[in-house]
């Protein structure tokens, strides 16, 4: 079990990206296509954050073209690059899944005015 720990131990990220939940984050991710590799931007709202240590996940909601589009994210995946905060929302739950079921204005999230 020693063995495993100093494995899970040695992938986490030096520096773990802060953000919350409601937060509109922009993450690239880093796509390879066939020999090349790019890196691409997801942009949208932080609607669950969960695990802890190597497993830690967390899911991005946008809406593209009138269709909602969740991306689950790994914390300490190398291929994700960055996760820039754009705006911080003000919530009081820890997990928004009661945005999927909304549309338009009504999916928005407040802004955190500090």
């Amino acid at each position: 079990m020693d063995a495993l720990k100093t494995i899970a131990a040695s992938s986490i990220k030096a520096e773990k990206p802060q953000f919350e939940i409601g937060d509109t984050v922009r993450v690239s991710v880093n796509i390879r296509e066939g020999e090349r590799e790019r890196i691409q931007m997801f942009e949208g709202t932080v609607i669950a954050k969960r695990g802890s240590g190597v497993a830690e996940t967390f899911t991005v909601r946008r809406l593209s073209y009138g269709v909602g589009v969740e991306r689950v994210f790994p914390v300490n995946s190398p291929n994700v690059v960055d996760v820039k905060v754009v705006r911080r929302g003000k919530v009081r739950r820890s997990k928004l899944y009661y945005l999927r079921g909304r549309v338009g204005k009504a999916a928005k999230v407040k802004e955190q005015i500090k």
